[in-house]
């Protein structure tokens, strides 16, 4: 999958993304500081999945109306190390079950919502 993983994501869930076969663009790594808007352009140009912890991003496509093609998924929990967000993120990023595309995903320890952008 495709995927651009925000500044506020850890950089050892972004090495865990990319070793479970991930196409992964870092915003900390290539864009740091780069505003939203920018971010979720590029994000719709290279057909990739945001991946953040900032609800900008679900302001931007949910309210805002913002296109999110490849769709926005928004981690709602304060984790308690960098291993859990990557363990969580590969798991997630593994389901069959779930379509991204043209959806803001909302995820904490124990609820996956999606709404249809």
């Amino acid at each position: 999958m495709r995927l651009l993983v925000d500044e506020n994501v850890p950089l050892e869930a972004v090495r865990a993304l990319r070793a479970a076969g991930h196409d992964v663009y870092s915003a900390t790594e290539s864009a740091a500081g780069q505003a939203d808007d920018v971010l979720l352009e590029r994000a719709n140009a290279e057909g990739r999945v945001v991946i953040t912890f900032d609800r900008d991003f679900g302001e931007l496509v949910a309210r805002e109306k913002r296109s999110a093609e490849a769709g926005v998924v928004l981690l709602r929990m304060i984790p308690h190390s960098a291993s859990e967000v990557s363990e969580l993120l590969v798991e997630l990023l593994n389901r069959e079950d779930i379509e991204f595309a043209r959806r803001l995903t909302v995820i904490d320890r124990r609820h996956l919502r999606q709404r249809q952008l």
